[in-house]
């Protein structure tokens, strides 16, 4: 776990950043900064042998007189001299025959006689690091030239290797401590610059994509940082819209698909009660005629008494009420026989109107028709729309018995409306769902057959229309048919 929580931390862009950005700077750095160390280090080991050159060349005038004079006390003040420079560790004199003559310093020096008058008959300046009885040190070898160019002797100036290497402590610390420094602010910069410009909003758009797939799909990514970030907040938003857009598609494709399933269950269902209806219809329609004839002829005996008379007109009104039953029957079995035409809304509107008028003159009902100013046409079979507006005035007159009832037509958009209202007590809540189912009823037993919203429903589907309860503004139930426009064209093809 450990080699995986290390190999994710290397292989995010932080991690490359470091690997490949990062170290390679700072190496660069550190090996500018050795180079530059190796340069001043060379240059100051220079500095010092140059200042113990310097010292020998002041003294070697001074030297030079007072060995030719043999001046011994004035060759041992003039290199004790040189010592007061403070960083000389030896001054040594030696004859042209290689022989020490005098010395100041810590340490006699241990320089063999032969090599000495190699120096002095090689008559070079040398300089080099040796060892002096077993201490380090650097030694320029000066030779010592009388009046007329004649060598006769050899000065050694040496100077402690410790002073150079204490100089070269010195730099390398002030260089590595430097170095340290330069490359842990070049590393703070680059991360804290990463950060500022990439880190954070790339951090935003992990939570964002993090919020996404806990759930949040309303959720979006801000559009803030650099250009190519923004991009991809762009780009995952506009994944997130198009998927958004395909699911609420995809919901409403559902819904349509359940609501045309139900509505093919519906009409296939209305198809079979049609069917059995008719069926039913016909074989009732014969015994009705037979029995209500009977009850006719026998109430014209005049030996017939009150109660037997009585009787027989309750005979002929539950007949009458099965005939109503079976013609109601036999429209809502009947199928579309006859094409549609293109009719006048207001045509439509008053033949249904006449045809109730008797009706709700004896329930005492107002009935208002409220027309719009141009006149609207739809495409239906005549006698069977009649029949649906029929039967939707007959429902709300019997619902509000005494009071109002308004019919009204109007255009919105390219469909045509039609909505029959009332003031009645209007329609429970838990009713609604059946309320065009065959045979489901409100009234009272004896009142309704269950059959009149069927036969609407039916007539209005046929015509390529819907029906829907709707709110009244008269406070009771509304029932809205919406059609389809019909438009000049299809006049013109009609005529």
């Amino acid at each position: 776990m450990a080699h995986v929580a290390v190999w994710r931390h290397i292989s995010s862009l932080r991690g490359a950043l470091v690997l490949k950005v990062v170290i390679p700077l700072v190496a660069i750095m550190l090996g500018f900064s050795y180079l530059m160390l190796w340069t001043v280090e060379r240059n100051s080991e220079r500095r010092l042998q140059e200042e113990v050159e310097l010292v020998a060349r002041a003294v070697r005038l001074p030297l030079s007189d007072s060995l030719e004079r043999k001046h011994d006390r004035t060759m041992q003040q003039v290199l004790e001299s040189v010592l007061g420079v403070g960083r000389v560790y030896g001054a040594y004199l030696y004859d042209d025959q290689g022989d020490l003559v005098a010395f100041a310093g810590a340490i006699e020096p241990d320089q063999d006689q032969s090599s000495i008058q190699e120096l002095t008959a090689d008559g070079k300046r040398r300089g080099g690091y040796q060892r002096i009885r077993g201490r380090e040190v650097y030694s320029y070898f000066l030779p010592l030239e009388q009046g007329g160019g004649r060598i006769n002797g050899l000065l050694q100036v040496t100077r402690r290797w410790s002073d150079f290497e204490r100089d070269t402590r010195r730099l390398r610390l002030i260089a590595g401590v430097s170095a340290g420094l330069l490359a842990l602010i070049a590393v703070c910069i680059v991360l804290l610059g990463h950060w500022s410009a990439i880190g954070k909003h790339l951090q935003q758009l992990t939570q964002s994509m993090a919020r996404v797939a806990a759930g949040d799909r309303q959720h979006r990514a801000p559009r803030s940082g650099p250009q190519e970030i923004a991009v991809l907040g762009r780009a995952l938003n506009q994944m997130l819209d198009s998927i958004a857009d395909a699911e609420q598609q995809m919901a409403e494709q559902k819904t349509r698909e359940a609501e045309l399933e139900a509505r093919l269950r519906r009409t296939q269902q209305l198809a079979a009660v049609g069917r059995l209806a008719a069926g039913v219809a016909h074989e009732l329609g014969s015994p009705l005629s037979v029995i209500d004839g009977k009850a006719q002829r026998v109430l014209r005996s005049d030996s017939l008494e009150d109660t037997q008379r009585k009787s027989l007109l309750q005979i002929r009104s539950q007949v009458q009420r099965l005939s109503e039953i079976v013609r109601q029957l036999l429209e809502f079995g009947r199928a579309a026989g006859r094409p549609a035409r293109r009719m006048p809304a207001d045509v439509l509107v008053h033949s249904a109107a006449a045809a109730v008028a008797d009706e709700l003159a004896t329930l005492n009902v107002d009935l208002q028709l409220e027309a719009p100013t141009d006149t609207l046409h739809c495409e239906v079979d005549p006698p069977r729309f009649e029949q649906a507006l029929t039967n939707l005035l007959r429902n709300a007159a019997q619902a509000s018995p005494g009071g109002r009832v308004v019919l009204r037509w109007w255009q919105e958009a390219d469909c045509l409306l039609f909505q029959v209202e009332d003031d009645g007590p209007g329609v429970a809540e838990h009713h609604r769902a059946a309320l065009f189912e065959p045979f489901f009823t409100t009234k009272p037993v004896g009142k309704g057959s269950g059959l009149g919203l069927a036969v609407a429903h039916g007539v209005v589907a046929e015509c390529g229309g819907r029906i829907d309860l709707v709110e009244s503004p008269l406070g009771g139930a509304a029932f809205r048919i919406s059609l389809a426009l019909a438009d000049e064209d299809k006049r013109n093809e009609n005529g």
